[in-house]
């Protein structure tokens, strides 16, 4: 149940996207066809890396991921390597920490302490309750989920003309939840900053996210396979677990999570294509729900006309009223005690057809 309740909270947290795109079905528009030289990522190569320059031997910039244009291509790759630079940057200051100090506060509210240094630090995720790790992973499932939708305002995507790396405020979440600080420059300090800084800056943050991504990996696999990174040999810890498995440890989750994981992306890939191209407004038409209806009548009973020749006495009902409660289920029909136990008259004419059980 509760990790059904981790793999549902995309949609809970769907909530927070802007009305103006509540109501709205988006479709894919066209973008502009840059080639790597229009879009500027030949020039920005160079400044990221003069002796390198622009490296793509895959031809990646000249795709068109999911027919969406060359340029929503450049910027879903731009997006993608500074976000996994941020994490590795991240990864390998937390690592280094991890190895050498933790919390002096227990982790759990029964006062269970956090795992022992001693443990590397794959083998500390492992020794984390469920719950905790599920939390961390829950946060930054949400995190994602916010800068795919703009922080709920009408902010563009990275794929259609937002800064790639620029991460929103928590403007909307602050004026409607409560106060948190943004992730980015939560003080203000960085206000006054020209835009050509700010460049510099990111151009010098894409490399050290580079440099990180090749450092964490470089510890995950000294630590998996032993003398594969000789430079690390000494201070590498043996790990037999799968870093590339959340819920190793918990063998009873793999396959689960495997699943939950594929419709975690399932979810966010469908948000993201909804993110672009032309709008369409959603039409919601309501009709007046009927409670109650007319009663059915039966058309197997021929019209017939009522005999004049019947004996005297016998009374005759012209009119049935029937009277239809809602919250009442139907019941049998209450008999008519006024209408005295007779023999039906002989001499009626041919083609009058008889009911002894009137029904209603």
């Amino acid at each position: 149940m509760k990790t059904f309740a981790f793999f549902t909270l995309p949609l809970t947290a769907l909530a927070f996207r802007p009305s103006s795109l509540q109501s709205k079905i988006i479709k894919k528009s066209s973008l502009a066809m840059s080639s790597p030289v229009e879009s500027g990522l030949v020039d920005l190569a160079r400044k990221q890396n003069p002796v390198v320059g622009y490296f793509d031997p895959l031809s990646l910039a000249e795709q068109n991921f999911w027919g969406q244009s060359t340029d929503a291509t450049i910027g879903f790759l731009r997006q993608a390597e500074i976000k996994h630079g941020r994490v590795a940057m991240a990864a390998f200051v937390g690592y280094w920490v991890q190895s050498n100090w933790h919390f002096p506060w227990a982790q759990t509210l029964s006062g269970d302490p956090f795992p022992s240094i001693d443990l590397s630090p794959e083998q500390q995720w492992d020794a984390c309750p469920l719950t905790a790790r599920i939390q961390i992973l829950s946060v930054i499932g949400l995190l994602e989920i916010w800068d795919e939708y703009g922080g709920g305002d009408d902010n563009a995507h990275y794929m259609r003309g937002r800064q790639p790396g620029k991460y929103p405020t928590f403007a909307q979440f602050r004026d409607n939840v409560h106060f948190v600080f943004d992730l980015y420059d939560p003080f203000n300090f960085n206000k006054k900053m020209s835009e050509e800084k700010k460049a510099e800056r990111l151009v010098m943050e894409v490399n050290n996210g580079r440099l990180a991504m090749i450092g964490i990996f470089s510890f995950l696999v000294a630590d998996k396979i032993p003398g594969a990174v000789p430079a690390l040999a000494d201070i590498a810890t043996p790990y037999d677990g799968n870093v590339m498995i959340p819920f190793g440890a918990d063998f009873s989750l793999s396959q689960e999570t495997i699943v939950g994981t594929l419709a975690f992306v399932g979810i966010l890939s469908a948000a993201n294509a909804a993110n672009s191209g032309e709008e369409y407004e959603a039409v919601v038409e309501v009709k007046d729900i009927q409670l109650a209806s007319a009663p059915i009548i039966d058309t197997n009973v021929p019209p017939t006309s009522i005999p004049t020749d019947l004996p005297s006495g016998v009374p005759l009902k012209t009119e049935a009223a029937v009277e239809v409660k809602d919250s009442q289920p139907a019941s049998a029909p209450t008999p008519d005690t006024s209408v005295p136990s007779t023999s039906f008259p002989s001499g009626l004419p041919s083609g009058v057809p008889l009911r002894k059980d009137p029904k209603i």
